[in-house]
C-alpha cells in the first residue's frame, strides 16, 4: 500500500496473483454487483474507442485543429486518449452492435435522461473529450471542452458508481507511477496543464475535476507524497483556490502530511508557463516552492498595503485562529509562531527605519548584528524588564515596543513575551516569567532581573492601580531616551487625534472627557526630559514582584 499507493483491496488482490494465489469469492449478490461494475468498465472502454476515432475524422477535425494549435504533439494525444464526442446524436446507434443500451449509458453518466427514464439526449456533443482513468488507468468518466463561446467551456461526467469526483484525479495513473520513480506530484488546475507538464517530461501532475481539492484528494496526494506541491493559476482565481486548499487542509495536517506552493506570475498557468520557458524552468520554480505557512500568510495579507490597528489586529486573529484548526499540539504551536513571525516581520518591524531584522525562525542566513546606540542597552534591558514584570502594560505599549531596534538576546526576549501574551488569557507576571522559563530564556530573564530598575518600582505592587500608572511612565521614560525626538513627534501626534475625537463628540456626551492614560504619561515625560530630569536607578539585585 505504501510502496504502490494502493488501497487494501488492491493490494491484496495484487499480492495474491503474484503469489499464485486466490482471493476468496464473495457471495452471489456480490459477484453480481461486481460484474455490472465490470460491465460498466467495458461500456467506458468502447465508449472511448469510439471518442477517439471521431478525432480522425472529417467530424473532428475541427477538435484536432484545436490540440494541435494547443501544441500537444501525436504521442501526447495518444497517451492522455483524447478524443471528438461527435455532434450528440450517434452514440446509440453506434453502440447497439455491441449491444450496449441506453440505460448503460445513462449508468456511466454519458445520457441525459427525462423524468420517465426516457433518454435526452447525449451528454457530450461538439466536444474535445479528455478521458477519466482511475489508478489502475480504467476509463471511469469523461471530460468534454467545447469549441467557441459555448457554457459551460469544460464539462465533467455526473457521478456515477465508477466515478466520484471528490475522490478522483485526472491524469492519477500516469502521475502514481511517475511519483514512484521520483517525480514530483504537483496539482494544478486542468486537463490541459496536467498534459503539458506531462509531455514536457514533467509526469508527476494531475487536477481536480472542476471542482475545489477537497479532503478526500488531498488524502489520495498524501499516499504517494508527505508534501505534494499546489501550482495553481497565477490570477485572482487562482489564489482564490489556493486559499481554499489551505483551509481544506489545515485540519488534517500533520508532521508527515503538508503542502508546498509553487506561486506562478499573474497572467501564468502552468500550460503556458512550461511552453514559453521549457521544462527546466518549471521544474526550478517547483523546487523553490514555498511552505504552506508562508503561503497561507501571504495569501491572507495580500491586500494589506497600509493596514491600521484595527485591520492589524482582525488579520493577527485570524491567524491564530487558523493555527488552531491543526489537530497536531505541537505542529498548531509552530503555525502560530511562524505567522506570529512573519506578521510581525511585514507590519510592526520593517516600519520606517526603526525597524529589526526578520525574527529567527523565518530567518535564512545567520544572524546579523544589531546596531544599537552607545549606553542604550541599559535603558533597553529596563524597558524588557519592565515589561516581563509589569505585562499589563502591554497592550498600551505594544505598537512602540514592536517597532524597537533590540540586540539579539532582548529581540528573543521580546518575541517570546508577545507570543505568550497572545495566547494568554491573564497578563501577569508569574505566567508570564513562568512560561519564558518553559521556553529556554529562564537564565537570560534572570540576568535582566538583576539588573537595574527604576528605584520607585523595586518595592512596589503590582495591583496596586497608580503602580500602573508609574510603571508606563517609567516606562516611556526609558523609550524615549533611546529616541526622544521621534517620541515627541508621536505624543504630538497621539494628542492631536485624542482632542480631534474629542472635540467632534456632542457637547452632551460624556465620552472624551477623560484624558487616556497612556498619553497623559507620555505626555508627562516629554515635560520631565525637557525639564531635565533623568530616573533613577537603584542597583540593587532583590527581584521585583
Amino acid at each position: 500500500m505504501q510502496s504502490d499507493g494502493s488501497s487494501f483491496p488492491e493490494a491484496v488482490e495484487k499480492l495474491a496473483s503474484e503469489a499464485g494465489m486466490e482471493i476468496p469469492k464473495d457471495d452471489p449478490q456480490q459477484e453480481e454487483k461486481a460484474r455490472e461494475r465490470q460491465s460498466l468498465y467495458d461500456v467506458l472502454a468502447r465508449v472511448q474507442e469510439l471518442y477517439r476515432q471521431n478525432l480522425y475524422t472529417a467530424e473532428g477535425r475541427e477538435g484536432l485543429a484545436y490540440l494541435t494549435r494547443r501544441g500537444l504533439r501525436e504521442e501526447t494525444l495518444e497517451r492522455f486518449g483524447l478524443g471528438w464526442s461527435g455532434d450528440g446524436r450517434s452514440l446509440v446507434a453506434a453502440l447497439r452492435a455491441d449491444g450496449i443500451t441506453v440505460e448503460q449509458l445513462a449508468q456511466v453518466g454519458l445520457m441525459r435522461l427525462g423524468e420517465a427514464g426516457h433518454p435526452r439526449g447525449e451528454l457530450f456533443f461538439n466536444r474535445v473529450t479528455f478521458p477519466i482513468r482511475d489508478r489502475k488507468g480504467r476509463v471511469i468518466s469523461f471530460g468534454g471542452r467545447i469549441l467557441g463561446d459555448g457554457q459551460p467551456k469544460y464539462l465533467n461526467g455526473p457521478e456515477t458508481p465508477l466515478f466520484s469526483k471528490r475522490r478522483t484525479l485526472f491524469n492519477l495513473d500516469h502521475a502514481t507511477q511517475a511519483v514512484r520513480k521520483g517525480a514530483e506530484l504537483v496539482v494544478v488546475e486542468g486537463y490541459m496543464d496536467a498534459i503539458a507538464l506531462d509531455q514536457a517530461g514533467l509526469q508527476g501532475a494531475v487536477a481536480p475535476l472542476g471542482t475545489a481539492l477537497g479532503e478526500e484528494q488531498l488524502e489520495l496526494l498524501w499516499r504517494l507524497t508527505p508534501r505534494p506541491i499546489i501550482c495553481l493559476d497565477g490570477d485572482q482565481a487562482g489564489q482564490r483556490a489556493a486559499l481554499r486548499v489551505c483551509e481544506v487542509a489545515l485540519p488534517l495536517l500533520s508532521a508527515e502530511k503538508s503542502l508546498s506552493f509553487c506561486r506562478l506570475s499573474e497572467g501564468d498557468d502552468p500550460d503556458s508557463f512550461v511552453q514559453r520557458e521549457g521544462a527546466t524552468a518549471m521544474a526550478e520554480r517547483f523546487a523553490h516552492a514555498r511552505p504552506m505557512v508562508e503561503e497561507l500568510f501571504n495569501l491572507l495579507s495580500v491586500r494589506e498595503v497600509n493596514p491600521g490597528p484595527e485591520q492589524r489586529a482582525a488579520l493577527r486573529e485570524r491567524l491564530i485562529a487558523l493555527s488552531r484548526q491543526i489537530p497536531e499540539r505541537n505542529l498548531a504551536s509552530e503555525y502560530r509562531s511562524t505567522f506570529l513571525d512573519l506578521f510581525f516581520e511585514r507590519f510592526r518591524r520593517h516600519k520606517g527605519k526603526r525597524g529589526a531584522r526578520s525574527p529567527g525562525r523565518v530567518s535564512t542566513g545567520p544572524r546579523e548584528p544589531r546596531s544599537v546606540a552607545e549606553g542604550a542597552v541599559e535603558r533597553l534591558n529596563v524597558l524588557t524588564v519592565l515589561i516581563v514584570c509589569h505585562p499589563a502594560i502591554l497592550p498600551h505599549i505594544e505598537q512602540a515596543y514592536t517597532q524597537l531596534m533590540l540586540p539579539d538576546t532582548l529581540n528573543d526576549v521580546r518575541e517570546a513575551v508577545l507570543e505568550w501574551a497572545d495566547q494568554s488569557e491573564e497578563l501577569t507576571a508569574e505566567n508570564c516569567q513562568k512560561w519564558m522559563q518553559e521556553h529556554g530564556l529562564g537564565e537570560v530573564l534572570s540576568s535582566l532581573i538583576d539588573g537595574p530598575l527604576p528605584r520607585t518600582l523595586r518595592s512596589a505592587r503590582s495591583d496596586d492601580d497608580m503602580l500602573k500608572v508609574d510603571v508606563l511612565e517609567s516606562w516611556w521614560h526609558f523609550y524615549a531616551l533611546v529616541n526622544f525626538a521621534s517620541f515627541e513627534r508621536e505624543v504630538q501626534q497621539s494628542v492631536e487625534d485624542v482632542l480631534m475625537a474629542a472635540y467632534s463628540k456632542s457637547s452632551d456626551s460624556s465620552e472624551g472627557e477623560r484624558f487616556p492614560v497612556s498619553i497623559l504619561a507620555r505626555m508627562k515625560v516629554v515635560e520631565a526630559l525637557k525639564r531635565g530630569e533623568q530616573p533613577e536607578l537603584d542597583e540593587g539585585t532583590d527581584a521585583p514582584p
